[in-house]
């Protein structure tokens, strides 16, 4: 069996300094083998930077995914094809800096990470998600011979999240929603072995309006003017998924939430 922890958005300096705090102690404390998180609002909340990506990496984590904010730090662009360990969503056209999947050597195996993401209300338009990592898992199970895939599905609303998981079940070991930045509670192995997650949350501060500031953001609705919204600030929140998959066949045994709420200064 192979443990592997995903976190769920990581938004700006609190989430991320929390993140990099919390990941080795965790690590050893509940028997992770392999982690995973988005960073795609690590930097000020828009978007990572060379830098970031370089301190996530070191504190544990393996991979990092994104999503839609992949391209808000301009150094990215430059950056992507360098690190393959951070990865942009798959389905953008052929030819785009950076890869959608990755295969990584553990002392358990091979493990594969894939990013998608979602059409509906989502902006750049994509390929389509569902034949582009259909194709993806195949290839990754026939060619590289991986069969502990975990998937990353940026995804804004909760429908096309779920009609994934279905999709790719039996195909991937898990598919984890992000980008909405909340968690949701439908934890699930579906029928052919593969966890299902609608959302996975944020690591980030837990006072917050999806992590940022809440009087700026009330503010907004209220009036309709524009402003900024900077990242909030307070305890941070840790939230994610942790799943025991069975590295023989691929399927996943085990599913849990996983949701932290960290002293203040952690």
């Amino acid at each position: 069996m192979i443990r592997i922890l995903f976190l769920g958005d990581i938004v700006g300096e609190p989430g991320r300094k929390a993140v990099i705090g919390r990941v080795p102690s965790l690590k050893r404390e509940r028997e992770i083998d392999f982690i995973i998180a988005n960073g795609e609002n690590s930097a000020a909340g828009r978007g990572i930077t060379p830098k970031i990506s370089i301190d996530l990496l070191r504190c544990g984590i393996a991979v990092l995914t994104s999503g839609d904010h992949i391209w808000d730090q301009k150094e990215i662009v430059d950056y992507l094809p360098n690190e393959p360990r951070l990865l942009r969503p798959i389905n953008y056209e052929d030819g785009t800096p950076g890869n959608g999947s990755v295969v990584l050597e553990t002392a358990k195996g091979k493990v594969a990470v894939m990013n998608g993401q979602g059409r509906t209300f989502m902006n750049p338009p994509l390929e389509n998600p569902f034949t582009t990592m259909e194709a993806e898992a195949d290839r990754l199970r026939e060619e590289e011979g991986v069969k502990v895939i975990f998937v990353d599905f940026h995804a804004e609303t909760t429908s096309e999240s779920i009609a994934m998981g279905w999709h790719l079940d039996g195909k991937v070991s898990a598919v984890a929603g992000t980008h909405t930045h909340v968690q949701t509670a439908d934890e699930k192995i579906l029928p052919k072995g593969t966890a299902h997650l609608t959302d996975a949350g944020m690591c980030g501060p837990d006072v917050s309006v999806l992590g940022r500031n809440v009087e700026s953001v009330v503010w907004r609705f209220k009036t309709g003017m524009p402003t900024r919204f900077p990242v909030a600030k307070g305890q941070v929140r840790l939230c994610g998924v942790i799943v025991d998959v069975d590295e023989e066949t691929g399927k996943t045994i085990a599913v849990e939430r996983y949701n932290e709420l960290l002293p203040l200064g952690s």
